[in-house]
């Protein structure tokens, strides 16, 4: 991008400046990062969002605890295993917890870097203007 001299910025680069723009640029790759396992965790739950599995999953947990005490079938990736209500009720409430924390995890750890993205942002287009590019 070519600027005009008036938006151009001779502001001599510091060594926090430096800085600044190297955690930009870190934090930028460990963004895409983040999404892409986001996405990645999406794909690998069978077409679904990991929101839709775990509505699925309590679901099951719900037609479990209205069920009559019979064995069940459980699917395990490609397999089917016969458990008793209650053991298909802890798999379920396991299956539930460990995706939500997944889930948070990921969400939790986007919202931080994006936080700090802002603040690298404001702190370095206020240095050096639009002689900097911070867009992805």
């Amino acid at each position: 991008m070519i600027l005009s001299k008036e938006e151009e910025n001779d502001n001599e680069v510091r060594r926090e400046d430096q800085d600044a723009i190297n955690e930009f640029g870190r934090l930028n790759a460990r963004l895409d990062e983040v999404k892409r396992k986001i996405d990645s965790l999406k794909v690998r739950y069978i077409l679904f969002t990991l929101k839709k599995t775990l509505e699925k999953i309590d679901d099951a947990s719900t037609e479990l605890m209205m069920g009559s005490g019979d064995n069940v079938m459980i699917r395990l990736g490609g397999a089917m295993f016969e458990a008793t209500e209650e053991e298909a009720t802890e798999y379920c409430e396991a299956e539930v917890e460990r995706h939500q924390e997944i889930l948070d995890k990921m969400l939790a750890e986007e919202a931080v870097i994006v936080e700090r993205q802002g603040e690298l942002k404001k702190l370095l287009y206020g240095r050096f203007g639009k002689s900097i590019n911070l867009e992805a």
